[in-house]
């Protein structure tokens, strides 16, 4: 199948070009990321391949249909980027990886605890400068804490497994318990949740009930000092009302890998240019919170799986018309 690939970066371009070779797909690599301004380059390809800050939204979609695409593939397990009922209006198949890598996410997330929690970012810092003081690097032990995981889906267990070998308490929250889980967590309702958890991470999709779901009315139930960790979908948290817990103390660490507005920023170095989102300049000015750029599941093990698991939908797409990891409305 001919296939547009958008916001390809070089280890995109690296991992499908290395595995094509057994679908021998004809890719042409784009690295602007989809959107009402690039989608002509998309024109006379049947199939679009994405990521999570292209914009396929209904105008785009109308667009790539009225120029004969018939398949949307997202490299990701996330789809809230896709209109899907404009796909389903117009025909279009869109897919998704279910999951490239659970592992290489909890990871990372087990990552961020562990150099907040430890302040190891900041005695990197320290030593590169020749300051070997240890004076206000104390940390804390996970053993000591009660560890909260909201969303216990493929990412939320593994987080859970992982955390279980530190020792801490592990409370989880999600409106379908899992009974694998119950073996290393016990599963709370809302209020006890936050009103116990020290360390909170979130392992949940994106949807209109779970938009904002740390806002100006759940956040004052949180522990004071509450650790917030995201590595899920950026909006998630209000970003606006999170600055003015951090200001007054209710949030005393925040980890993210997501932020809300993500999509005009994260993949590009912007290091010479002026900041224009002010509260993401803001957040970055917090020495109690670490931003990193969505790159939780940058592992050769995911680029690997994403290559081969999208490469494969396309194929099983191109040979019957159906795609087993078809995501609909």
């Amino acid at each position: 199948m001919k296939i547009a690939v958008f916001s390809s970066k070089s280890y995109d371009r690296h991992s499908l070009m290395q595995h094509n070779a057994v679908f021998g797909h004809e890719l042409h690599f784009f690295e602007p990321r989809l959107a009402p301004d690039t989608v002509a380059l998309a024109r006379g390809f049947p199939g679009v391949c994405v990521f999570v800050n292209d914009a396929c939204t209904a105008a785009v979609i109308e667009d790539l249909a009225q120029h004969g695409t018939k398949m949307i593939a997202t490299r990701s397990a996330g789809y809230n980027q896709i209109d899907l009922a404009a796909a389903a209006r117009y025909g279009i198949t869109v897919a998704r990886v279910p999951a490239y890598s659970p592992n290489a996410v909890s990871e990372f997330t087990l990552a961020l605890i562990l150099t907040l929690g430890r302040k190891i970012h900041k005695a990197y810092n320290r030593t590169r400068e020749f300051n070997f003081e240890i004076a206000g690097l104390e940390g804390f032990e996970l053993r000591d804490k009660t560890v909260g995981v909201f969303g216990t889906g493929k990412i939320g267990q593994m987080v859970i497994r992982n955390l279980s070998g530190f020792g801490c308490r592990i409370l989880a929250y999600d409106q379908y318990p899992n009974e694998a889980v119950k073996q290393y967590a016990s599963y709370v309702d809302g209020p006890t949740f936050a009103r116990e958890a020290d360390i909170i991470t979130l392992h949940c999709p994106l949807t209109p009930e779970t938009h904002h779901i740390l806002n100006e009315q759940t956040l004052p139930y949180l522990k004071d000092g509450v650790f917030i960790i995201n590595t899920s979908r950026g909006a998630l948290l209000d970003t606006g009302k999170v600055l003015q817990f951090l200001k007054n103390g209710k949030i005393g660490l925040l980890a993210i890998d997501v932020y809300e507005e993500e999509a005009d920023y994260f993949y590009r170095d912007l290091s010479d240019k002026v900041p224009t989102n002010d509260e993401l300049a803001r957040l970055l000015t917090f020495p109690n919170v670490l931003v990193t750029s969505h790159m939780a599941f940058l592992t050769d093990h995911a680029l690997r799986n994403i290559a081969e698991t999208t490469l494969g939908n396309f194929a099983e797409f191109e040979r019957s018309g159906q795609c087993a990891n078809q995501v609909r409305e």
